[in-house]
């Protein structure tokens, strides 16, 4: 039997859509199946309270590469992203913390901590740039083959080395430090100011099971610190409507295209014949063929799941299974009658419209991490808090709001068992009000709605194995051309037409793209579809 599509994608996550939109793009035939009834995966909004539209798990826009928002003309599809400008830090001595966009306006924040941290401030944020600008290409480049004598490998890897060696030595050890130290280590280099380096630390362990002072944190902090928005680095934002829109615009670009979506299909497993994909089996029965497949979720559930082990050599087996997932964080949404006041700066000012970390101190983070390492909740944990309804109507009733809370740490492998985490979920959600009502006290008496995420709730509903929201955690062991294995780095998997797609692959997490992009570059590139 012939095939049906040119190639199949499994998930209709962002990445999935964006590596469909791109080969529809390109004349080929191609068909997206989504296991839920709605679109984004991960990047998706969700109106689980009457008129109030929950980003339920991922939050915020920064990684989400410009040339994608270019090619796939994605502001004509219903993209609009909004920025998010300051970042608050409210602290129990009344002081609070916000760190702006305005340089002379931080400064001024800044000082009241540390004067000597006011002034060094502008001169970190230049060299995080300066690295961010050596990293950025890897973001959108196929990972070279170290072993390979390919000569487009080879080309890949010396021009890498030319960009390193153009640093000069004062950033080339700066570039040291990040591969090799902890978050709080490194920026101990820079700040004074505890509570400064700590709220700035918690991008270090975000996407992994790790703690501020675990060796190799610093190169994450600097993942994050990529973000960009027109250009501008270090720009956070949110998209309209939820992240879901985000989704929602490469899904209507794909379909511009030719791609046909299918939502509420859920695959069962991928079709094989002498050891090659020829299509898909949903659970339904339907059977689909395509020239070829390419996942959109992550390695463990492509290849252990829709494959098999059977199916699989022992070398591949055994990678996966040493693929960290080992998901640590969780998620509760809120819709709010109204705006409760923060003690340390009072009323709903312009420090509302950022994001608001709850991580007062090094010692409050690690204590965190200390519950996580023996197998619970951290009872006390790490927040990061938006506010969407202000920034963007749309999303609540008139004079509403909805409130989405970031969760770190909640492992997946709690003692009890995975399974047990409904029984605790409510516990969970409890603690991180409880939490947030230290800093804001009339959160609790605002609520009219609760959703409540952990990590086995990421894994069930959303497909997110271990509750990893990153599919696979970003540690230096598994980043470039070990994401997820060497042999699988490349978006190649041992079964001959299937490929991977998404975040579990190179360049990893966030509303990122890449890893769509990059691995329908490489599919046309290499004429496989």
């Amino acid at each position: 039997m012939g095939a049906n599509y040119d190639a199949i994608v499994i998930g209709g996550g962002h990445n999935g859509l964006t590596c469909a939109a791109y080969l529809a793009k390109a004349g080929r035939k191609i068909l997206v199946l989504e296991r839920r009834h709605v679109l984004g995966g991960a990047a998706v909004t969700e109106e689980i309270y009457p008129g109030y539209h929950y980003s339920t798990c991922s939050y915020v826009v920064s990684l989400l590469r410009p040339k994608i928002i270019r090619d796939l003309d994605l502001p004509s599809h219903g993209l609009e992203i909004m920025p998010l400008e300051q970042s608050f830090q409210p602290l129990h001595d009344g002081r609070g913390l916000v760190r702006w966009s305005d340089w002379e306006k931080t400064r001024r924040e800044l000082a009241r901590l540390s004067p000597r941290d006011a002034e060094i401030y502008p001169e970190f944020g230049r060299t995080m740039v300066q690295m961010a600008r050596f990293v950025k290409p890897i973001l959108d480049m196929v990972p070279p083959d170290p072993g390979s004598l390919d000569p487009r490998g080879l080309s890949d890897l010396l021009r890498l080395g030319k960009r390193f060696q153009n640093l000069g030595p004062d950033l080339q050890a700066v570039k040291y430090r990040m591969l090799t130290m902890s978050a709080v280590d490194f920026l101990d280099g820079w700040f004074e100011s505890d509570s400064l380096k700590a709220v700035m630390s918690v991008s270090g362990i975000i996407g992994t099971f790790l703690g501020i002072r675990s060796p190799g944190t610093a190169y994450v902090l600097l993942h994050h610190y990529m973000g960009e928005i027109d250009g501008a680095f270090r720009s956070w934002g949110l998209s309209k409507g939820g992240t879901g829109g985000i989704s929602l615009a490469i899904a209507s670009a794909a379909r511009s295209y030719g791609a046909e979506i299918r939502t509420e299909s859920p695959v069962q497993k991928v079709l094989l014949k002498n050891g090659s994909s020829e299509g898909v089996v949903l659970e339904s029965g339907e059977e689909i063929r395509a020239r070829v497949v390419v996942s959109g979720t992550d390695p463990r559930l492509t290849l252990l799941g829709f494959v098999g082990e059977e199916n699989l050599d022992d070398e591949t087996v055994s990678a996966l299974k040493n693929f960290k997932m080992r998901g640590s964080s969780g998620k509760v949404n809120l819709a709010l009658d109204r705006i409760p006041d923060f003690t340390c700066r009072p009323g709903v000012g312009p420090h509302l419209f950022g994001d608001i970390a709850i991580a007062p101190s090094i010692e409050y983070l690690e204590r965190a991490y200390d519950q996580a390492k023996y197998g619970d909740f951290s009872e006390r944990p790490y927040l990061n808090i938006v506010i969407p309804s202000l920034t963007d109507p749309t999303v609540a009733p008139p004079g509403k709001h909805v409130m989405s809370i970031f969760v770190q740490y909640a492992p997946y492998h709690i003692k009890e068992g995975p399974e047990y985490w409904p029984k605790k979920r409510e516990a969970f959600g409890d603690a991180v009000i409880d939490t947030l009502s230290e800093y804001c006290p009339g959160i609790k008496e605002a609520i009219l709605h609760r959703h409540v995420l952990t990590p086995w709730d990421l894994e069930q509903e959303y497909g997110l194995t271990e509750g990893n929201i990153f599919h696979g955690e970003l540690s230096l062991d598994q980043l470039f051309f070990l994401r997820p294995s060497p042999k699988m780095a490349r978006f190649r998997t041992p079964i001959e037409n299937l490929w991977m797609c998404a975040s579990g692959s190179h360049p990893g997490g966030g509303i990122m793209g890449a890893p769509g992009m990059l691995a329908a570059r490489e599919l046309l590139r290499t004429r496989t579809v």
